[in-house]
């Protein structure tokens, strides 16, 4: 049972939960772990750097979380407007 727990780290104009066609092309990193508690640790670790990085956050289901800071946007040609960015992370454990 190695490997069964993830953490992905995205970066997107959306947050983490929407996963749109495509979203897994904003994965910057994805970070592998064989136990539960080893990735709750990492998890705990990245949550505090994130939140002393980013004045905003948001989470969903608890497995969800978005980070923000309000003066990074990049053009969207599509929209015709500056899109938020959203630094995504997500927990995967195995469904049991």
């Amino acid at each position: 049972m190695s490997k069964l727990y993830n953490i992905i780290y995205m970066k997107a104009d959306f947050e983490p939960w929407w996963q749109f066609e495509g979203w897994e092309e904003t994965i910057q990193e994805t970070y592998f772990y064989d136990t539960e508690e080893a990735l709750e640790k990492a998890f705990q670790e990245m949550l505090t750097a994130f939140r002393a990085q980013f004045e905003n956050e948001r989470q969903k289901n608890g497995k969800y979380f978005a980070f923000w800071t309000e003066n990074e946007c990049e053009y969207c040609e599509a929209c015709d407007e500056d899109a938020q960015i959203y630094h995504g992370l997500i927990k995967i454990k195995p469904e049991i």
